[in-house]
C-alpha cells in the first residue's frame, strides 16, 4: 500500500500519517509496521517520530505470514472437566485468544472443538484471560449456558482469582486494597495506567506470604478483572512485579534471572454455574518461577551486614 503525502500531511509524525491514511489501523499496529522495517518513505526507512514532507511517497508493505501452528502443538494442562466447563492450567507463553500479533498458537484455537459460548468465535468458550507470559488457571466453558452464567458470576465478583506475585520492595503494609482507575495511558499506549482518559474501575487485594530481602511475595486477590490489572496497580504503589518490563521490574528480573513478570494465577475458586457444587483449584508455580524465588530468598536486605 502507497500514498503520497500533500499539504495538508506536511508536518505529521509518520505513525500519525499512516492511521490518517489508512495504511494502519491504530496508531500502535502504525508503530510495529515501522519497527518491524515495513514501512519506507522515498524508499528510506524512517523513525515513527520523522515528520511528513509534501511529495514524500510513503509505501507499507504486508507483514510476512505467520508461521502454520497446529492445535495440538499448543500446550496447557486440564485441572477439572465436564460437560459444561473444564479448568485449565495454561504455561507462559501461551495467548489466550487471537489478537494483533497473534492469530496463531492460541489457547482458543487449541479448545475450538471443546469450548462453547460467546458471540465471538475467535473467543468461543473463553470467559476471562491472561497475559501471555501469566502462567496459571482459568475457566473455559463448554456451552453456551454456562458461559453465559461464568461471566455474569465474574459480573457479581462471585469469582475468587488469587495470584502469586513477587514485587520489588515492599508495600507500606502487609496488606492492603488498591482502588484505582485504570485505562489505556496517555502517552504509552501499549501501557495501562492511572494516567487515562478512559478510566475504569479496578481494585485488587494484596496480603504479603513472605517479606524477602529486596523483594516481597504476595497474593494478589483481584476484585475486578481489567487488562493489565496487577501489573499496573502494583507499579502504581511503587512495587513493580519483579520480570516486568513494561511496568518497571526489568532490573529485577535480569538479577533473579526472570525471562516474564513473577505471576502466576494459583487459585481459582466459584460455584458450579449449573450443579452449584463448590470448585476450588489450586496450581503450583511452575520451575521457572520457583528457580527465581529461591534466588530471591538468598538475596540479603539492602543496607543490612551482608547486603550493599
Amino acid at each position: 500500500m502507497t500514498a503520497l503525502a500533500d499539504d495538508r500531511d506536511a508536518g505529521l509524525r509518520l505513525d500519525a500519517f499512516l492511521v490518517g491514511r489508512g495504511l494502519a489501523a491504530t496508531r500502535g499496529e502504525a508503530q510495529r509496521a515501522i519497527a518491524d522495517g515495513r514501512v519506507r518513505v522515498d524508499g528510506a526507512a524512517r523513525a515513527k517520530s520523522h515528520r511528513v514532507r509534501a511529495g514524500e511517497r510513503v509505501a507499507v508493505a504486508d507483514p510476512p505470514p505467520e508461521p502454520e501452528t497446529s492445535p495440538d502443538d499448543v500446550p496447557f494442562g486440564v485441572v477439572v472437566e465436564d460437560e459444561h466447563l473444564m479448568v485449565v492450567d495454561k504455561p507462559a507463553g501461551v495467548v489466550v485468544h487471537p489478537g494483533a500479533g497473534n492469530r496463531q498458537g492460541t489457547l482458543a484455537q487449541a479448545l475450538a472443538d471443546r469450548a462453547r459460548g460467546g458471540t465471538d468465535p475467535d473467543r468461543r468458550g473463553i470467559v476471562h484471560r491472561l497475559d501471555r507470559d501469566t502462567s496459571g488457571l482459568l475457566v473455559v466453558a463448554k456451552s453456551a449456558r454456562a458461559h453465559a452464567e461464568l461471566q455474569s458470576m465474574i459480573r457479581r465478583r462471585e469469582m475468587d482469582r488469587r495470584y502469586l506475585a513477587l514485587v520489588e520492595g515492599r508495600p507500606d503494609a502487609r496488606s492492603g486494597t488498591i482502588e484505582a482507575p485504570l485505562g489505556r495511558d496517555r502517552l504509552r499506549r501499549t501501557t495501562v495506567s492511572t494516567n487515562t482518559g478512559r478510566a475504569r474501575h479496578a481494585v485488587t487485594h494484596f496480603e504479603t506470604l513472605e517479606a524477602l530481602g529486596r523483594t516481597t511475595l504476595l497474593e494478589a486477590r483481584l476484585e475486578t478483572g481489567r487488562t493489565h490489572q496487577i501489573r499496573a496497580h502494583m507499579a502504581a504503589i511503587g512495587n513493580p512485579v519483579c520480570g516486568d518490563p513494561r511496568y518497571g521490574g526489568a532490573a529485577s528480573g535480569r538479577r533473579l534471572g526472570l525471562s516474564r513478570q513473577f505471576l502466576h494465577a494459583h487459585v481459582l475458586m466459584f460455584c458450579h454455574p449449573i450443579t452449584g457444587e463448590e470448585i476450588l483449584c489450586e496450581s503450583k508455580p511452575p520451575a521457572d518461577l520457583r528457580r527465581s524465588l529461591d534466588a530471591a530468598r538468598r538475596e540479603p536486605v539492602p543496607g543490612g551486614p551482608d547486603g550493599d
